[in-house]
């Protein structure tokens, strides 16, 4: 994938914006309603938040550390690298979504929860907003981040930033598939 940086930027930040908007209409419902499981072992809407606050407990600070410690200028073109783009493209949200195991330590299945993982889901999801804003002055190209599931492991920040969202795309499209499981919108 092929764009310039501030396409892209602009892009992650307008999906951004609707995670948080989907995340408002979720910290209406009731604590009941954000339990609901579909299965017994599948994530009620607050464990797939809870899931995407565990990640964003990596990828804040590392997108963080990596922004104010890159050095490069910022490029006109972001093109993503191969393994960047295939784990960014696995993240985004299908029709039917297809099952992937998650690390253990990412698993909130049993948690007990409240609206509060939304309200921290939100203020990430803002810091995420400012992290964007400032990476337009750096190179999304040449600045690279570790990966959660492996330090060696090297992404360029574009792809990151691109993983993160489409995966707490990811998780809002499950979250919303158990708010209908029930019709628990009308409930």
């Amino acid at each position: 994938m092929t764009t310039t940086s501030e396409q892209l930027i602009q892009d992650l930040v307008e999906r951004t914006r609707l995670n948080i908007n989907e995340a408002e209409k979720f910290s209406n419902f009731s604590n009941e309603k954000l339990n609901h499981k579909i299965k017994y072992d599948s994530w009620s809407i607050l464990e797939c938040f809870e899931h995407l606050n565990l990640y964003g407990d990596f990828y804040i600070p590392e997108l963080k550390s990596r922004i104010e410690n890159s050095k490069s200028l910022p490029n006109v073109n972001f093109k993503s690298g191969i393994i960047g783009n295939y784990f960014a493209k696995m993240m985004l949200p299908k029709d039917k979504l297809n099952k992937m195991k998650t690390l253990k330590d990412k698993n909130p299945i049993g948690s007990q929860l409240d609206r509060t993982t939304i309200a921290r889901f939100i203020r990430q999801q803002e810091e995420m907003l400012k992290l964007l804003d400032t990476s337009r002055h750096i190179d999304l190209n040449k600045t690279k981040t570790a990966i959660s599931i492996s330090k060696l492991i090297k992404l360029k920040l574009g792809d990151t930033f691109r993983f993160v969202i489409y995966h707490n795309e990811r998780h809002m499209a499950q979250a919303n598939k158990v708010l209908d499981s029930k019709n628990l919108k009308a409930a």
